[in-house]
């Protein structure tokens, strides 16, 4: 599995709902790996997407505790269990974990590959994603130019997981 994420300075990745900032480039770099692909992310992460529709041309999938929760053109989890059944049925690089905090805490350890947006500015936030930089099972393996948008600086970055990668 693969996630994909930006974070700030303080790998924050969120405020009340919301992306701290919106890059166009990396909107693009997002939709561009997951095009085609399969995306699972909570219900918030949802039900903050434009329209609060499922992302268009991939395989919706959103992990909810809430039995009554229903979405057109998206499969509907309820437990980790369920979500790895599920996530069976794909080939692990086909596989995106796009948010929020709780699931990509939830499913970092499933994970081989962390496409991670720096955006080098701190924000006001109130959501998360776990500092990959002080994880010993994690590996910066790729540092992308450092590129610029409206004076913000930011740049691509991908994380190998080495404990993945020795049970592969």
């Amino acid at each position: 599995m693969n996630l994909i994420v930006a974070v700030d300075n303080n790998w924050g990745i969120g405020c009340r709902g919301d992306l701290l900032q919106r890059i166009p480039e990396d909107m693009k770099y997002f939709k561009e790996k997951t095009l085609g692909k399969v995306v699972v992310m909570g219900r918030t992460t949802f039900e903050s997407l434009p329209n609060k529709k499922p992302l268009k041309d991939r395989i919706n999938i959103i992990l909810t505790t809430n039995k009554a929760y229903k979405v057109d053109g998206a499969i509907i989890c309820h437990s980790l269990e369920k979500l790895l059944d599920v996530l069976k049925g794909y080939s692990d690089d086909e596989i995106y974990i796009i948010g929020g905090e709780s699931i990509y805490n939830l499913l970092l350890p499933y994970c081989s590959r962390a496409y991670v947006t720096k955006i080098k500015n701190q924000y006001e936030a109130d959501t998360f994603f776990p500092n990959l930089d002080k994880k010993e099972e994690w590996k910066l393996v790729e540092e992308g130019d450092l590129k610029e948008y409206k004076d913000i600086l930011f740049q691509f970055t991908i994380y190998e997981n080495l404990h993945t990668l020795e049970m592969a």
